[in-house]
């Protein structure tokens, strides 16, 4: 090592042990250590590539030796569409899971837990919770939770809604039941409350809480006029996953579809299979929180969570298998394959999309809308931990394209909706991943217009 003169010595020295030097350097490396601390404790906001033709998902898969199985199934280009701005109708709800629209421009929002459904008016006026929800006379010291709601296309004249909901008892969620009402908006009353569907078993594997969250719930309503739901497989993860997804004789990890009384119905594909409950339309999924027909093919479409990765969207048809625990495009949350590691099997449905690094989907929804018409065709997902609406446009049932939206307002996004104005509704989501009783009051409902 070369040697300072002893000049240099002297003054460098001098320099370093001098009252001012020995004052500064504990405060610039004070100053150092706050600046290392805030940026750890710093939101770690999801980021997109938004270059044109580009995926927008750029990191690298959670699974490494993760390959699609045909051209698009993921990192789909991405592709700009149109300008919009977003205008905040609430910003006072108790972690939102679901809205849908009643006559009059009211709105319909369901609020978790403590369960309760809220009514916004034209003029923007948010009503208490509805009255009447008691009536479902959940167990001595259990509440009832809400999930998703679907409004009866015959709504005008029966004022029926149907809902799905849970029973929190113990700080554990049981399982995803389906129920109906008569809703009176003007008075904000419900009426004829009853449970028509019990999804099979009631309690989630182990008590653990953490499977309650994987509930499913949404429902979407057939031009059969059919009630199509999905119920969560509820398991608690870990290398080899509980395989009632596999299974027939439960309702976890499927689609059902049952009649308006919540009876099996006609033409499902299991119906006099020994072993094999009649309700079960579809099966082999996870946890599923995005449901919605196609308005313009009638075809069914899910989002479900991966485990970490392989977040997928599929189309659902009568009988498949979509594979899970089998088969899937993520790993354990431990970094451990999910029982042989395997993306494909025969005779099990490959997702038509999938998102590795996850973005956590909830709702699903077409558009069809004549305020954005570069939108028409598309398909919106929320995404929780992607803090995003994604909006994917299909062509010939393939992802051609993507373009991830509201990335700017860092928000969980909990459902999306199609307004009959044209307009994009979307519930952003204050509560967390966990099911949970002191939810802060801060979750929105926006709307997305054109600017």
């Amino acid at each position: 090592m070369a040697r300072l003169s002893p000049l240099l010595s002297a003054a460098f020295a001098a320099a370093v042990l001098s009252p001012s030097a020995l004052a500064q350097a504990p405060v610039q490396s004070e100053a150092k250590a706050n600046e290392a601390t805030a940026a750890r404790r710093a939101p770690r906001y999801p980021s997109y590539a938004t270059v044109e033709g580009q995926p927008v998902e750029t990191r690298p898969p959670e699974k490494k030796d993760d390959h699609p199985l045909f051209p698009g199934q993921t990192r789909a280009p991405y592709r700009a569409t149109t300008s919009y701005k977003v205008e905040t109708l609430a910003d006072d709800l108790s972690a939102p899971w679901a809205l849908g629209f009643l006559p009059q421009g009211r709105i319909l929002i369901t609020e978790r837990l403590p369960g309760a459904f809220r009514i916004l008016d034209r003029a923007g006026a948010l009503s208490p919770p509805v009255d009447g929800l008691a009536a479902l006379k959940a167990p001595p010291g259990a509440q009832i939770g809400l999930l998703d709601v679907a409004i009866d296309p015959k709504f005008a004249s029966n004022q029926r809604i149907f809902f799905t909901y849970f029973e929190w008892a113990d700080k554990n969620p049981n399982n995803t039941f389906v129920a109906t009402a008569r809703l009176d908006p003007a008075r904000g009353t419900l009426s004829d409350v009853r449970t028509i569907f019990r999804a099979a078993p009631d309690l989630p594997a182990k008590g653990d809480i953490s499977a309650g969250t994987k509930s499913g719930g949404r429902i979407a309503i057939g031009r059969d006029g059919y009630l199509y739901v999905l119920i969560g497989d509820r398991d608690g993860a870990g290398a080899h996953p509980w395989d009632v997804a596999q299974r027939l004789d439960n309702h976890l990890g499927k689609v059902i579809r049952i009649t308006v009384d919540g009876k099996p119905a006609p033409g499902n594909p299991f119906i006099g299979q020994p072993g094999a409950l009649p309700e079960i339309w579809a099966y082999g999924q996870r946890s599923q929180e995005g449901l919605a027909f196609d308005p313009a093919s009638g075809k069914l479409w899910e989002t479900e969570h991966g485990p970490r990765g392989g977040d997928e969207l599929n189309l659902i048809e009568k009988g498949k298998n979509y594979g899970w625990p089998v088969i899937t495009h993520g790993l354990d949350y431990s970094g451990a394959p999910v029982g042989d590691g395997i993306v494909a099997r025969d005779g099990m449905a490959q997702p038509v999309y999938y998102w590795d690094p996850v973005i956590a989907p909830s709702g699903l929804a077409f558009y069809q809308g004549r305020l954005f018409p570069q939108w028409r065709g598309s398909l919106f997902v929320g995404g929780l931990r992607g803090m995003l609406v994604d909006r994917l446009k299909l062509v010939n049932g393939r992802v051609v394209e993507e373009e991830p939206l509201l990335t700017d307002l860092h928000l969980r996004i909990r459902d999306v909706r199609v307004g009959p104005d044209g307009a994009v509704y979307v519930l952003t989501d204050s509560g967390g991943a966990l099911i949970s009783e002191n939810t802060p009051k801060t979750a929105k409902l926006l709307r997305i217009v054109p600017k």
